[in-house]
């Protein structure tokens, strides 16, 4: 006997298919066999519903955002010694909780000052 005759023959369709348990079919519903979502407390909610409801409205804090979030995160750096790279830093910004968002409002400053006010964002990126 090889394998693929033992498996076939031990093999038996419960195994594939899900079975609601004999408990008490009176009570049971279909909501019940699946697990709870377990609700989590988020400290920085707040903070994240403001940064995605800044408006951006005028140029000059378009441009004054856009100076201070930078486009690329500054803490990634390859480290060589003589022309041979050591070790590579990743990017540190992605572990900022934050990061989506603030990311967000930069991308919606650019988007503001090229499409409403026309200007060119080529030196921001």
């Amino acid at each position: 006997m090889n394998v693929s005759e033992h498996t076939a023959k031990n093999l038996t369709i419960t195994s594939w298919v899900w079975t609601q348990p004999a408990k008490n079919s009176s009570q049971s519903t279909p909501s019940t066999n699946f697990p709870k979502a377990k609700k989590t407390f988020d400290l920085l909610h707040p903070v994240r519903q403001w940064l995605d409801s800044v408006d951006v409205n005028s140029p000059e804090m378009a441009h004054r955002l856009c100076q201070l979030i930078p486009a690329q995160c500054p803490f990634e750096r390859e480290i060589k010694l003589f022309g041979r790279t050591l070790f590579h830093i990743p990017p540190m910004c992605k572990l900022n909780p934050l990061y989506e968002e603030v990311v967000a409002l930069r991308f919606r400053a650019l988007c503001y000052l090229a499409d409403e006010c026309g200007e060119d964002i080529s030196a921001y990126c």
